[in-house]
């Protein structure tokens, strides 16, 4: 048995993950904005609640680039404290288990690939859509991190004025409609024209988005996950639509395009680290 943490500037996650499951998972509002020894508590805390004699290994998902070797986080977004964190050593040191952190999108990917809808595919990318964007990789079945664990910030290239991340995730809705996806979904649900028509300007960004996965990596498959994944009725068309422009339609009719349906990807990825 192992313990998962998805570690998010939002929420902190935690479950106990054994043969592919999670047991007593629970979640609690991360305290972001503190200190970094403030957060570091909350997170000690949460381990120590779920810590018992058949605890194994720590995997955990964090949203930032990591040292593989140290396992020191760096930058990590939403949690301004935490520049550099010797994440691995602390943990280690204090639970005298073996500690495993990736990206968190990475950790998605990894989750889906062993025990969701990626699961049939040799080439495949995961892209999580919430509050920012970024994306994993999995070549001939196996995840492929990069240097520092940074493979996959597609969220980061440029686009329009900005880059990606402000049009394919929640930065779209603030600021370009001053508003949060969760609204314009409610509004899209009972049939608001105006609330369909930013559904579909944001699938066309994120078709966009696809096409220069399909440009990058070529996968088999697309899966996509995060909150904003709950609305892909409203902005799947536009987005395959806006796909079809790829100038190499044996590629792009072929690729799937899946919104998981995998609760816990992400937890069940982070435990399978320690297996990597």
């Amino acid at each position: 048995m192992n313990l998962a943490i998805d570690l998010g500037g939002t929420n902190i996650r935690i479950a106990q993950i054994e043969d592919g499951k999670c047991l007593h998972k629970t979640s609690v509002s991360c305290l972001a904005q503190a200190d970094s020894s403030t957060v570091l508590g909350q997170l000690s805390q949460l381990i120590e609640g779920m810590m018992n004699e058949r605890i194994e290994g720590i995997g955990i998902g964090v949203p930032s680039i990591v040292d593989p070797e140290k396992g020191i986080v760096y930058n990590v977004a939403n949690i301004s404290s935490w520049k550099e964190i010797y994440l691995k050593k602390i943990l280690e040191d204090k639970f005298k288990v073996p500690v495993a952190i990736n990206n968190d999108s990475n950790c998605f990917t990894l989750g889906e690939k062993l025990f969701g809808a990626g699961q049939p595919y040799a080439n495949m990318v995961g892209v999580t859509i919430g509050t920012g964007i970024g994306a994993g990789i999995i070549v001939n079945h196996r995840l492929y991190s990069g240097e520092y664990m940074g493979a996959g910030e597609i969220g980061s290239l440029p686009y329009l004025d900005s880059d990606f991340e402000h049009y394919c995730s929640s930065f779209f809705f603030k600021e370009q409609h001053h508003t949060t996806g969760a609204a314009i979904a409610g509004k899209a649900k009972s049939g608001e024209l105006a609330a369909l028509d930013i559904w579909e300007e944001f699938g066309i960004h994120l078709g966009n988005l696809m096409k220069v996965i399909l440009f990058t990596y070529a996968p088999q498959a697309i899966i996509l996950g995060g909150g904003i994944v709950s609305a892909f009725p409203f902005f799947e068309e536009s987005m395959k639509n806006t796909m079809h422009e790829f100038p190499y339609d044996v590629i792009s009719k072929k690729v799937k395009v899946i919104a998981s349906h995998l609760k816990d990807a992400s937890l069940l990825g982070a435990s399978a680290l320690l297996e990597e």
